[in-house]
């Protein structure tokens, strides 16, 4: 009973509240796909597609005194269709001008930028940014670089064929340049790599990893993989050996677990962490030796990767086909919390969700624990009765002017429909707030 009190009052200090919930517009809720929240200064952006399906900016001050302003709307020329893939991203550079891309799968580069300093409204159109390589454009990524430069990563090509691209952002010039004067992970053609965003360690370095696949048949995925750089520029293996780029899958040294095609891991699931003394780990799932999913850590050696099971879950997720896709596994980097363990979130369709605290010799799952609430319980929930309906989060990409609370976007859609049409009835758009909450 006491243990049970005191984890009540721990998940009672832990839950956060709302203190402020703002309406934003109705939203398009007949499939998912990213919408961006970005807080700069005291200035809010929101990037969404309406409810008649249109790319629109809404943006508001945050005003310290007198509370936040009201939105105001920039509709740009641009409507998703059905593709859960065209998420929208937006970034602010160092001289203030917005930058916004999105509503692309394997098609011609979309690309606003402001002409006037934080002023959503004056978000113009840019044809091109180098204009090379900007035909067939997914996965659009603003990100910062060791010196703190805009860059830009994308995947030019498709599913199983295809190369991730870097730009950089001269801010005295206004245009983009190539980071790298080619791709820094290349198919050859006859695939693809779906790499996470580099991660940055206290160590300095840039930390990737990545997945190879061979067609749009999500099955074909294989072979997770790591490399590290100072600059996102100059590359080596998890030895120190530089690469040679492009990065391909032939590349030596770069493998983590050569698992094959049909094994079990997917993109979008192969995440880098870091263990009690920074030691960098690499977690992603695939089939045991039974046939069923489970969760594998990779935590590097002076030797190389030491490979450990942390799951013991009898079922296997059996994925394939193209398109967007529910994840029925989900895993989280291993990371060091307030107490010093070692810990690492998962959820899974089947045994629930929860914080795996391991063992830090042999990365053993020593105990389960409930994960505290991310939201707040009554804002978990859908407020649609549409059957099949199903409560979206994002994160704000920018920084609070409060450092006592952080702000989350909310919003309701239909799950993916791996990127097909769905015959009406549709539901009504859901209201897309903005809520800050307590940290």
């Amino acid at each position: 009973m006491l243990a049970a009190a005191a984890l009540c009052l721990l998940l009672a200090a832990t839950t956060p509240e709302a203190v402020e919930a703002a309406d934003v517009a109705p939203v398009w809720a007949g499939h998912p796909v990213g919408f961006h929240l970005l807080t700069h200064g005291d200035h809010q952006f929101v990037a969404y597609y309406d409810d008649q399906r249109r790319m629109t900016v809404a943006q508001r001050r945050l005003a310290a005194d007198e509370g936040p302003s009201e939105w105001s709307y920039t509709v740009l020329p641009e409507s998703v269709g059905w593709d859960s893939h065209n998420s929208i991203v937006m970034a602010v550079d160092g001289q203030d001008f917005l930058h916004l891309s999105g509503n692309m799968h394997g098609h011609k580069l979309v690309y606003f930028r402001s002409t006037r300093p934080l002023d959503a409204s004056s978000l113009e159109r840019v044809e091109r940014m180098t204009g090379d390589l900007e035909s067939r454009v997914t996965y659009p990524v603003f990100l910062r670089d060791h010196r703190d430069r805009l860059l830009f990563t994308y995947r030019d090509g498709g599913s199983g064929s295809g190369n991730q691209i870097y730009n950089a952002y001269n801010l005295e010039m206004k245009r983009w340049t190539r980071l790298i004067d080619r791709p820094l992970l290349d198919g050859e053609g006859a695939r693809n790599a779906y790499p996470m965003l580099p991660v940055r360690g206290k160590d300095g370095w840039f930390h990737l990893v990545w997945v190879w696949r061979d067609t749009p048949d999500c099955a074909t995925n294989h072979t997770p993989s790591y490399a590290r750089s100072r600059d996102l520029v100059n590359w080596t293996t998890w030895a120190g050996d530089p690469l040679e780029l492009p990065i391909t899958l032939g590349a030596d040294g770069v493998v983590v677990d050569p698992v094959p095609a049909g094994g079990g891991v997917i993109n979008g699931n192969v995440r880098v962490g870091f263990g009690l003394n920074d030691q960098v780990i690499v977690s992603y799932h695939k089939h045991d030796e039974a046939g069923h999913t489970q969760v594998y850590n990779a935590r590097l050696t002076d030797a190389g990767w030491d490979i450990r099971r942390a799951s013991d879950w009898d079922y296997r997720w059996e994925f394939s086909g193209g398109g967007s896709i529910p994840f029925e596994i989900r895993v989280s980097a291993v990371r060091v919390d307030g107490d010093g363990r070692l810990v690492q979130p998962f959820s899974h369709a089947k045994f629930g969700s929860g914080i795996w605290v391991l063992d830090p010799e042999t990365l053993a799952v020593t105990a389960t624990e409930p994960a505290p609430p991310a939201y707040p319980p009554e804002l978990t929930q859908p407020e649609s009765d549409f059957p099949g309906m199903q409560v979206r989060w994002a994160s704000d990409a920018g920084t609070s002017p409060d450092p006592r609370v952080r702000y989350v976007l909310r919003w309701e859609t239909l799950g993916p429909n791996r990127d097909r049409p769905r015959p009406e009835p549709w539901p009504e758009p859901s209201m897309l707030r903005v809520y800050a909450l307590t940290r």
